[in-house]
């Protein structure tokens, strides 16, 4: 535990785990101290959803990956005052920490309102492309599920395009979170009445590493 004051403000950074030196991978079964099914939240924001899934799945492991050390600070103090031992947070690019992560370590993945980058000169930094898709492939177990959710119509037609197209997959029932999981973008659409866009895609139970 890492005790940081900042600003007359305390943080404990409780549940951050630190990444492996010298560009080298989590050693399998380093992330929780509780051996659990893993599931990723990347990108996990404000930790609305994470802090809720983690609440009612307590047999599950939960890895919270964001840039901001902002926002996972105010998540990790959340957790520690649940008592939520089944969550850990990495303040990290997801591009540069997914290649560290185990191989075959996680059942299920979420990614949702990543950013669009939605002007035609930016949209190559878009996360969701062939090679996030290949990290993704190696770190899921076979059968484990990526689900993805944006409002933007022109990149949720280039994830459909992308994983469509990836025979290692298969498209399967989307993900819908309930009211205490949804993120606040998601409460901010559904009070609009806005539409998301969601879809989900399994790692065929044949697929190796």
């Amino acid at each position: 535990m890492v005790r940081e004051r900042v600003n007359n403000k305390v943080f404990t950074d409780a549940f951050f785990l630190p990444c492996p030196a010298d560009d080298r991978k989590f050693v399998q079964g380093s992330l929780f101290p509780v051996e659990r099914p893993i599931e990723l939240d990347i990108g996990c924001g404000r930790g609305r959803f994470l802090l809720a899934r983690a609440q009612s799945h307590p047999d599950v492991n939960f890895l919270g990956i964001d840039r901001s050390l902002l926002r996972l600070r105010k998540i990790d103090r959340r957790a520690v005052a649940a008592n939520l031992d089944n969550i850990r947070l990495i303040n990290a690019d997801a591009m540069a920490i997914l290649p560290r992560l185990p191989d075959a370590s996680a059942s299920a993945i979420y990614v949702f309102y990543p950013d669009p980058w939605p002007k035609r000169r930016h949209q190559s930094r878009r996360l969701i492309a062939p090679l996030f898709i290949e990290r993704v492939f190696h770190i899921l177990v076979p059968g484990g599920i990526i689900h993805l959710c944006t409002d933007h119509e022109d990149y949720f037609a280039a994830m459909t395009r992308f994983w469509g197209a990836d025979t290692r997959f298969r498209s399967v029932t989307p993900f819908l979170p309930n009211e205490d999981e949804e993120t606040d973008f998601g409460l901010l659409f559904r009070a609009q009445e806005r539409m998301a866009g969601r879809c989900s895609f399994q790692k065929r139970a044949d697929q190796g590493c």
